[in-house]
C-alpha cells in the first residue's frame, strides 16, 4: 500500500466533488445566506441541529455565528441545539429519537427564525423531526443533505432551503458541508458589514 498515493486520492476526491458541487450550490447557498441574514435583521435567530457527526459541525457554525467568523461584529443570535446534553440526556435513551431536537424547538423557536440542519446520511429521525416541530412554529428551514436528499427531502416546504452535496461518500459530504456553513458564514458577515469584495 502506497500512503502517499492513498492521500493523494482523497485530496484530488474532494477537489473534484467540491467544483462539482459549485454550479449545483452557489444559488441556494446564497438564498440561504439572504434568508439567515433577513431573519437576523428582523431580531429573529437561527436554531442549528445535526444528526450524529454532523453535530460537531452544528455546534461550530452556531459558535461562529455568535464570536464571529473571519470579521469584526456584534454577536449573532444562534443557538446549538446538540450542545445542551443535560436537555438531550432524558431523551437520548428513548427508542423513538425523533423528539430530540423537537422539543428545544417547541421551547425556542418562534415565527421568523430559521432552522439549519445537518445530515450526512439524509434519513434522521431526529431531523426530520425537528424540521417538523419548525414548521409547526412558522419557521423556514435550511437543510444540508447529501446523496439524493433522503427523506430529509421530503420533509422540506417549498418556501425550505434544501442544499444538497452531489456526493455519495460520507466524508464527502461532511467535507462539503463545511465548506458551504463556511460560505454561509462569510456571506452572512459581507451583507451584514456592507462588504463589496
Amino acid at each position: 500500500m502506497n500512503l502517499i498515493d492513498r492521500i493523494s486520492r482523497q485530496f484530488e476526491d474532494n477537489m473534484r466533488t467540491s467544483l462539482e458541487a459549485l454550479e449545483m450550490l452557489a444559488a441556494p447557498i446564497a438564498g440561504a445566506v439572504e434568508l439567515i441574514t433577513a431573519s437576523l435583521l428582523e431580531s429573529g435567530k437561527v436554531l442549528v441541529c445535526g444528526g450524529s457527526g454532523s453535530a460537531g459541525d452544528a455546534r461550530r457554525f452556531a459558535a461562529q455565528l455568535v464570536n464571529g467568523f473571519e470579521l469584526e461584529r456584534p454577536s449573532l443570535a444562534a443557538l446549538a441545539l446538540s450542545a445542551d446534553t443535560s436537555t438531550l440526556a432524558p431523551l437520548a435513551g428513548d427508542p423513538d429519537t425523533s423528539g430530540l431536537f423537537a422539543r428545544q424547538i417547541e421551547a425556542f423557536g418562534h415565527p421568523g427564525d430559521i432552522l439549519l440542519t445537518l445530515s450526512a446520511s439524509a434519513d434522521s429521525a431526529r431531523i426530520e423531526g425537528a424540521i417538523r416541530a419548525a414548521h409547526e412554529r412558522d419557521m423556514r428551514v435550511i437543510a444540508l443533505t447529501g446523496a439524493d436528499g433522503g427523506r430529509i427531502a421530503d420533509c422540506l416546504g417549498p418556501d425550505d432551503i434544501h442544499i444538497c452535496t452531489p456526493a455519495e461518500r460520507k466524508a464527502r459530504i461532511q467535507e462539503l458541508h463545511l465548506l458551504v456553513l463556511h460560505c454561509l458564514c462569510d456571506g452572512i458577515d459581507c451583507l451584514l458589514l456592507g462588504v463589496e469584495d
